[in-house]
């Protein structure tokens, strides 16, 4: 958890993917996060965590549904949602954050 809180209390966007093996829909957003990396480069960290494996962190953020993109700036949470989100959409939101 203290890795965690060093990860998101960075200048920079730190994009945290709540996922879980058995999901299609975390499947599909793969590709896309990875694309998103590959457009942003260092101006994102994107971070994958599996919430089968970390229970008590998906509890924390009260992660109900996969994939639940959450995007943190210095500490704070300022973007959410739930399900598959576009390329496009993501790096506009990383963007203007």
């Amino acid at each position: 958890m203290s890795n965690f809180t060093e990860i998101i209390n960075k200048d920079k966007p730190v994009l945290i993917d709540f996922f879980a093996d058995w999901c299609g829909p975390c499947k599909i957003m793969s590709p896309i996060l990875k694309d998103v990396k590959d457009t942003l480069g260092e101006k994102v960290s994107i971070i994958k965590i599996d919430v089968d494996k970390n229970k008590p962190l998906a509890a924390k953020y009260q992660v109900r549904g996969v994939p639940t993109l959450i995007l943190f700036k210095s500490g704070k949470q300022v973007w959410r949602q739930s399900g598959v989100v576009q390329k496009k959409e993501l790096v506009s939101i990383i963007n203007n954050n």
